[in-house]
């Protein structure tokens, strides 16, 4: 009897171009067929935005391996509802990665990030889905020290699954060879949100965003952010489902005549 390999969709936040993405490709492939669909320019930052009032595009890229690879003229999450749609219409998704990103995504930084706004997308889709970061922004990271974990959690949830409404935000840091992997909360902290201001050649002001991620319990040993310091990968599970069902009883209280 033939067993059909399992379907994987990829997607990121840097663009269809990014070596990240090909790191990630090139790492699952073995694991079952790979079909990578992501924005065609970087789009960081762009959290659970999607298209509206602007047509998407679809463009065909050249394999990498037996990969196929399409980009989207859109944001992430824009990838994943058009290739539910269309590139992938009709077929089972065994689980959606997105990544591997170049640049942290711990912390608070899962509000803001592209790379799990797409994963998040997918979970809600009822895919197992994960999201990998690597802690270099720079485009000629060295995403070898990723394999190892990337292959050991990818393998993990196709063979177990992931519970209902929950998807995976992996942190692998830089420059070292991680010394485990760790399952722990993100860390409570906030983004300083300062602003660089420049002048155009007609002298009106514009600003770029700065600033540096504070947390708040640096040495809280149950975060990602102590445990990503310390060399290790990191895993925080992130549930889709904003509602703060515990905090009910208090709002009515707050609320009610």
């Amino acid at each position: 009897m033939i067993v059909e390999k399992p379907t994987i969709l990829i997607c990121n936040d840097d663009g269809v171009n990014a070596p990240g993405l090909r790191y990630l490709i090139e790492t699952v492939s073995e694991f079952g067929n790979v079909i990578a669909v992501a924005p065609a320019d970087h789009r960081s930052g762009q959290s659970s935005a999607i298209t509206i009032g602007e047509p998407l595009r679809i463009v065909r890229h050249a394999d990498i391996g037996k990969a196929e690879v399409y980009s989207v003229s859109g944001t992430p999450v824009d990838c994943i509802k058009l290739a539910l749609h269309t590139i992938v219409a009709g077929r089972k998704i065994s689980l959606m990665l997105s990544g591997i990103n170049h640049g942290s995504n711990a912390g608070n930084c899962v509000v803001y990030s592209g790379t799990m706004g797409a994963a998040m997308e997918a979970c809600m889709q009822g895919i197992p889905s994960i999201g990998y970061s690597l802690l270099n922004h720079s485009w000629e990271a060295d995403f070898s020290q990723c394999a190892p974990f990337v292959k050991e959690i990818t393998a993990a949830v196709l063979k177990k699954g992931l519970p209902h409404n929950v998807c995976l935000n992996v942190n692998i840091p830089a420059h070292c060879t991680p010394k485990g992997l760790k399952v722990v909360d993100a860390s409570e902290g906030f983004w300083t949100e300062e602003y660089v201001e420049y002048k155009d050649p007609q002298g009106v002001p514009f600003y770029m965003l700065s600033g540096r991620y504070v947390d708040k319990n640096p040495e809280a040993d149950n975060t990602d952010s102590y445990w990503l310091d310390r060399q290790f990968v990191t895993v925080v599970p992130v549930t889709v489902n904003p509602t703060a069902s515990d905090k009910i009883p208090i709002v009515r209280q707050i609320l009610e005549k």
